[in-house]
């Protein structure tokens, strides 16, 4: 069984979503052109982080400001012609199997999902995207993953955004935490991510494991130093490999907010320095951590069987879960272990 090849990236969002999509375009073929596999790309990447904005609003009042920004905001993100869905869950497999709408359509929504699952067909790489998703009148925080042979095989909403996120960003349901499964040369890899700081929730990350994944993904907007250190131990807590992407955003493309604290040193010249890496199932970092650096890839061949191997002494969701003491479940979601 051969190794494959991870690859991530800390590119930032484009001035419009067009634009962003295309850079999507160039990042897959130079990926499949450094024999990449799986890309894996920034949270919020399409859409955008809107890193220092308030969108105009304080405890008791909103601004018109501020909804006008909001407005504009949705006119960037992208219709994926799913539902809201019970508690924000969306369509689910329907939507994965485009089993909504009447018989006659053959787009639903804006056109990105089939934009998305041409970029990858096209390329032959797998593609992990963060965007910005809007659905009846909320926004979502999601991340999709796109198959280069059958397209999007399913789509993340991020259950709890964070802090004033929740200003702008509605909930996902738990149900859309279902991992997914792809063969790449043979190899059976069983994928799911969590988003930002999804990943300090311990309950969160005992989904995926218990799912029996073998890749975790991290797409973020946490450029701390501290980050990396979360994401050694998901590998090692999970016996998994992980991939994390943040954008690279230097200040002097006109991306700063005047409403964010000015930082100290090297960092200022940086709206968000990146720091996308790629962590064994051992906890070593094996590609990054990407420092301000928006242009590069970087990958790493690995060896998925060391999931396995690194199940002698500790399996999170197996024999190291104690489950005759400990009961978990997930409202919506079949926790059942995906096979190898």
């Amino acid at each position: 069984m051969g190794t494959i090849r991870l690859g991530t990236a800390s590119p930032g969002t484009q001035a419009t979503t067009a634009e962003t999509i295309a850079l999507i375009d160039s990042l897959a073929q130079r990926a499949a052109a450094s024999n990449i596999d799986i890309l894996v790309l920034p949270e919020a990447f399409i859409g955008g982080y809107p890193r220092g904005s308030s969108f105009g609003c304080m405890i008791g009042d909103r601004s018109n400001e501020g909804r006008e920004e909001f407005a504009k905001y949705y006119d960037a993100a992208i219709d994926l012609g799913d539902t809201v869905g019970p508690a924000g869950g969306g369509a689910g497999q329907r939507w994965v199997k485009r089993q909504l709408g009447s018989d006659g359509d053959s787009v639903r929504g804006d056109g990105s999902r089939e934009e998305l699952e041409r970029i990858a067909s096209y390329s032959g790489v797998f593609l992990v995207v963060g965007c910005i998703e809007k659905a009846g009148g909320s926004l979502y925080c999601s991340v999709v993953y796109v198959c280069p042979k059958e397209g999007m095989l399913g789509k993340r909403r991020k259950v709890l955004p964070t802090g004033s996120e929740r200003l702008i960003w509605a909930q996902g349901a738990p149900s859309t935490l279902r991992a997914v499964s792809t063969t790449i040369r043979g190899v059976r890899i069983n994928l799911a991510a969590a988003i930002c700081w999804e990943n300090y929730m311990p309950l969160l990350r005992q989904t995926l494991y218990a799912q029996n994944i073998n890749l975790y993904l991290a797409p973020t907007a946490d450029n701390r130093d501290a980050w990396l250190g979360l994401m050694r131990t998901v590998g090692v807590e999970g016996r998994c490999f992980v991939v994390s992407s943040n954008m690279a955003i230097p200040r002097a493309d006109g991306s700063s907010n005047d409403n964010v604290e000015p930082a100290k040193g090297a960092a200022a010249k940086w709206v968000s320095r990146g720091g996308s890496s790629i962590v064994t199932p051992f906890g070593d970092v094996v590609a990054g951590p990407q420092w301000e650096d928006p242009d590069g890839l970087i990958f790493a061949d690995v060896d998925f069987r060391d999931c396995i191997r690194g199940r002698l002494d500790l399996d999170a969701a197996g024999s190291y879960s104690r489950n005759d003491s400990f009961k978990f479940s997930v409202e919506g979601l079949d926790l059942d272990p995906l096979p190898y």
